[in-house]
């Protein structure tokens, strides 16, 4: 059964899938500056594909596109392949039971999840003997999770129109 209000989905589309995650990557790449408080987009795209489709997207594109984000920045290799890989892990254990909730109720539950993945990714800096980047970090999970009804709007719009369109049915 499905939770009262949700609309059916179309089945996503891989090619889409994956260019947001292209997507996300690029945005991930732009350079602005080393500000602790700027949301991860690409973890944001893999908790979001990982939620709603878990069988397509899983751990191992999380773990090679975290590795390229290690080389981008010049960070410890393996500290995003390790915080994207468990972040992943983690969204594919909750995502029966997220998806019952509202969006704004999955985004204050995704919030330890994101908290959780910057948590280790500073771990592993400071092992590293790496500096501390200051109280913004705490600001970062708290706007992926904020960013996640706009992911939910964005990335499901695909799936939501009709699956043939004729002069009565617009949408």
């Amino acid at each position: 059964m499905m939770p009262r209000g949700n609309q059916l989905l179309l089945p996503v589309n891989p090619l889409f899938m994956w260019l947001s995650v292209l997507i996300a990557l690029a945005l991930n790449l732009l350079p602005l500056g080393r500000v602790a408080a700027v949301p991860d987009l690409l973890a944001l795209v893999f908790v979001f594909w990982n939620v709603h489709q878990p069988r397509r997207m899983g751990m191992l594109p999380a773990f090679v596109f975290g590795l390229l984000m290690d080389v981008h920045q010049g960070a410890l290799l393996g500290q995003h392949a390790l915080a994207y890989t468990l972040l992943s892990f983690f969204a594919i254990t909750i995502h029966r039971r997220l998806l019952w909730f509202t969006v704004p109720s999955q985004a204050v539950q995704i919030l330890p999840l994101f908290a959780a993945a910057h948590a280790v990714s500073l771990l592993v800096r400071m092992i590293a003997g790496g500096s501390l980047p200051g109280w913004s970090i705490v600001l970062a999970p708290i706007f992926e999770s904020a960013l996640w009804p706009l992911a939910s709007v964005l990335l499901l719009a695909p799936q939501r129109r009709a699956p043939d369109r004729d002069k009565n049915r617009p949408l």
